[in-house]
Parts: structure tokens; sequence; C-alpha cells
């Protein structure tokens, strides 16, 4: 995989996609391309080149699956790594990696100061 430099995020929570946002661009140095709707995301990833999904599992109106599922029938994002965020248990968030083939998730809360290192991690295992 290339260098991680921007990342897809998708979270309909304001508060957590505020602190991702931080997280991301200003810790880890990344650029982020921020939805609050995966419907939102699907329509404009044909005018991005990001590096990996990151999705918000438990969403409205469109789950983090289902946004997968659209994404990956844009061209250029059927081979992207994702990852999911999620406060769910962990046997249904590996339940849910192994489903979409996602290259892990991040348990919700999460440590600001490590999301990009614990992205680069889980993306470096492939």
């Amino acid at each position: 995989m290339t260098a991680l430099t921007t990342v897809l995020h998708v979270e309909d929570d304001p508060d957590i996609q505020e602190i991702a946002r931080l997280a991301l661009e200003m810790v880890g140095g990344l650029q982020v391309h921020q939805f609050c709707r995966g419907a939102d995301a699907v329509a404009e990833a044909p005018n991005l080149s990001p590096d990996m999904i990151l999705l918000d599992q438990m969403m409205p109106d469109m789950s983090g699956e289902e946004t997968l599922h659209a994404l990956r029938e844009v061209p250029g994002y059927n081979a992207l790594p994702v990852i999911f965020m999620s406060a769910q248990t962990h046997d249904s968030s590996a339940a849910l990696v192994k489903r979409t083939g996602a290259q892990g998730f991040i348990s919700k809360p999460f440590d600001p100061m490590t999301l990009t290192d614990e992205l680069k991690a889980m993306l470096a295992k492939d």
C-alpha cells in the first residue's frame, strides 16, 4: 500500500467527527474528507482520491456496511482499505470485519492521540 496521506471519513455524530478530524489532521498530519451521511460520501467519492476509508458502522439511513457496499461500486474504490469505527461489542465488530473484508475496527471511544498510528498499524498488517 502507498503511504497513508488522505482519509475518507464517514461519521454521523458531529462531536466524534470533529475529534477524529482533529486527531487525523492535527496529530496525524493527514488530509481528511468528512461526511455525516453515507449517501453524501458516495455522491462525492468520484471527486476524491483517498488512501483509505474510515467508516462509522451505526448511522441512520445508511449503515457503514451499506456505505461500504455503495463505495465499492465507485471506480477506484473497490480495493481501498477500510476500517470501521464502532461502539459495538468486540464479537459483532469482528464479524463485521470478516463479513466485509475490512482491515479492522477502532472501538469508540478512541484515543485521539493514537488514532492515526492505529490506522497505520492496521493497514501495515496486509
